[in-house]
């Protein structure tokens, strides 16, 4: 019931954007075919009319059955993620000669937890983990516990004590005691607050120990002396002595044979120092002999993951980080899935999928990016995107995945029909591709004209070294698509019915060979974000500029300036107004040719609109004088970058403190300022 509800919410999304786009068209006709409309017309409305008629009819019959059968609840929701959980408690009777790795955090948390600090001590460790708690029911954990460790009888009414009578037990428990209360896998922040009372800190030297996979969970204590670890993957040489030790307890010194060695040392490699998919995978494979049994499980890890009840424990423990994300998050969780294994994702890029995609919620007073980004370090932070690079500000740069979490994404987003990678690995079903919400193509062994019956597309991908091609006939079949990705793919021409893509708001073609755009670009005009960066086009068309939503147009491209080999950055011309673009937030790279710089000043002019422009990239900047005069009107601008300019006007700038720059440059909201290279 639950993938229905959402199959449901598809099908009222798709109506709209597919009314949307016939309402576009109909303001393209003559004034002869408004009076008198088409036949394909009156049909095409008949039809969504007929569709909207069959949602409604659908949804009825839903709220009835839940009526009549009392079902108050959406099933299908997290049902398939609650599983057992006991591998925690194997964990007690663990040998110490069996544990890998974790040598130094050891001998830290033993030093923590036996110092002599009389004060009540919170100690975090940060890692995977795999409950959550309740306040009340931790209470009363607590307490039954106290009572077993003394051989004492549990109270029979606990259960019917409140917050105040638990509090008051545990109280009387401990304040004269020493004591050690140890809580595994912490989710909430407010859980601290929420016991801290019943903890007493009576100098006598107590402990508390949590462990939590959320890093603001970690961090986050008051009126408490505390101490964070941060609980690192196991290194290769440890994770590898782990496997093995799983694996091939029964041959000699547990080693590896040489003919498995390939696969051991890929699967060892797709765990990425998880200890506990270490174990699992190593015991998995520990009664498997031949080669073909050990490569069909390397090739087939998501089925494996889903159908091997030996795998099912790190399935649970990794989808409980999945179903404790806010509905916003899971999605763009399941948008990382679509990259290839291993892909370094930039941030902005994802940042600016997910906006595309409408992902990101509305928040007062608050822009879709900084949202979007808050989204982010709340993956970051719940360690299910990892910072493989950060920018001079300490900022991530790029991200990528834990293999298995994307092997886990990918199953779910399969399964609820929200996207679809072809990888050439399995073989995906005729009726899964025709129900397909996005698609990733990541092989050349597929046609791409061969997708041409999935009509309901809302992101295509293609992330193939091989010659990419689309028809006129395939690209006319993609009118609800919003994001098209087409990064460093070899494609050189896009055909003019790229201009039927009415709901496209995405549009990527950085680093592919493309030498110019399609003249029908201009009939995009939901069209968000155009990047030609690193792309064969030498001057942007006349016709971006009826790109009325326009935010962001990215269009730099490097070249070898010399023998020396000394890469360099060029901007592009362009041929029009930029005044036009009215809604322009981000423009890089544009060269700072003619009159271009006074177009910019225009754009406050018209209709008395302040510019929207935020980040700012010119090219060949040589007057002295242009960039102050050109710009102090960009109220709203907050970085500038000027590569290729004239040293006397670097020098003007960079002669005047930080803090004053704005002064210099006359803008009043300008925070980062940078230069590349300098022209006599």
């Amino acid at each position: 019931m639950g993938c229905r509800c959402e199959g449901i919410a598809d099908q009222i999304e798709d109506l709209i954007d597919e009314y949307m786009y016939y309402v576009y068209r109909q303001q393209h006709f003559t004034k002869l075919h408004r009076i008198f409309r088409t036949p394909k017309t009156l049909l095409e409305t008949r039809q969504i009319a007929s569709k909207l008629q069959q949602i409604n009819k659908t949804i009825k019959g839903m709220d009835e059955r839940r009526q009549r059968y009392g079902i108050d609840r959406i099933e299908g929701s997290n049902d398939h993620y609650n599983f057992p959980l006991y591998q925690r408690d194997l964990a007690l009777f663990m040998k110490e000669d069996d544990v890998v790795g974790f040598v130094d955090e050891s001998r830290l948390l033993k030093t923590w937890l036996m110092d002599k600090e009389e004060h009540r001590t919170l100690i975090s460790t940060v890692g995977m983990g795999d409950l959550t708690y309740t306040r009340d029911d931790l209470l009363r954990s607590l307490i039954k516990e106290f009572h077993q460790s003394r051989k004492e009888e549990v109270p029979n009414d606990l259960g019917t004590k409140d917050f105040k009578d638990l509090v008051g037990i545990l109280i009387g428990h401990l304040e004269q005691k020493k004591y050690l209360v140890v809580l595994d896998d912490v989710w909430d922040t407010n859980l601290w607050e929420a016991i801290k009372v019943s903890l007493p800190n009576n100098q006598f030297g107590s402990r508390i120990m949590l462990t939590t996979r959320k890093q603001d969970v970690g961090s986050y204590s008051s009126d408490v002396r505390s101490h964070i670890l941060t609980i690192k993957p196991l290194k290769e040489e440890e994770a590898w002595d782990l496997f093995c030790m799983k694996a091939f307890s029964s041959c000699r010194g547990n080693s590896c044979p040489k003919e498995l060695e390939p696969w051991a040392l890929e699967l060892v490699r797709k765990c990425k120092g998880l200890p506990l998919a270490v174990v699992a995978l190593g015991g998995l494979l520990s009664s498997k002999k031949s080669i073909t049994e050990w490569s069909s499980v390397c090739d087939n890890l998501n089925w494996q993951l889903n159908n091997n009840q030996m795998l099912e424990v790190v399935k649970s423990i990794l989808l409980l980080s999945f179903s404790d994300l806010p509905s916003p998050l899971k999605h763009c969780f399941l948008y990382c899935c679509l990259f290839p294994e291993d892909y370094e994702i930039r941030r902005k890029r994802l940042i600016k999928l997910w906006i595309a995609e409408g992902f990101v919620q509305q928040v007062d007073r608050t822009a879709p990016k900084e949202v979007a980004e808050s989204y982010l370090m709340e993956l970051i932070l719940r360690s299910m995107l990892q910072v493989v690079r950060r920018n001079e500000f300490g900022r991530p740069k790029r991200c990528k995945m834990h293999d298995l979490l994307r092997e886990i994404g990918l199953s779910i987003s399969e399964k609820e029909k929200f996207g679809v990678v072809y990888d050439g690995k399995v073989e995906i079903g005729e009726c899964e591709s025709h129900q397909a919400r996005r698609l990733s193509i990541q092989t050349t062994k597929w046609d791409l004209q061969s997708y041409s019956s999935i009509t309901r597309l809302r992101s295509l991908f293609v992330f193939v070294n091989g010659s990419v091609s689309f028809s006129n006939t395939l690209m006319s079949k993609f009118k609800l698509l919003r994001t098209l990705d087409l990064e460093n793919a070899a494609i050189d021409v896009l055909p003019e019915e790229l201009g039927t893509l009415f709901n496209l708001r995405y549009l990527n073609l950085r680093g592919t060979p493309m030498a110019e755009l399609p003249k029908s670009i201009g009939e995009l005009r939901n069209l968000e974000l155009l990047d030609i960066s690193e792309t064969n086009i030498k001057e942007l068309p006349s016709e971006v500029a009826k790109l009325q939503n326009l935010r962001h147009l990215n269009m730099w491209s490097k070249f070898i300036a010399d023998i020396h080999n000394f890469e360099l950055v060029r901007g592009m011309q362009v041929p029009f107004e930029i005044s036009k673009l009215k809604k322009l937030q981000v423009m890089a790279n544009i060269e700072a040719e003619g009159n271009i710089i006074k177009q910019l000043r225009r754009i406050t002019i018209r209709k008395g609109v302040m510019p929207d422009i935020q980040e700012l990239w010119i090219d060949s900047c040589l007057m002295l004088n242009a960039v102050p005069y050109g710009i102090e009107s960009l109220t709203n601008l907050q970085s500038l970058l000027l590569t290729n300019c004239s040293a006397s006007l670097i020098g003007r700038v960079n002669d005047v403190e930080s803090k004053d720059r704005s002064k210099v440059l006359h803008i009043p909201n300008i925070k980062c300022f940078k230069r590349r290279g300098e022209l006599p």
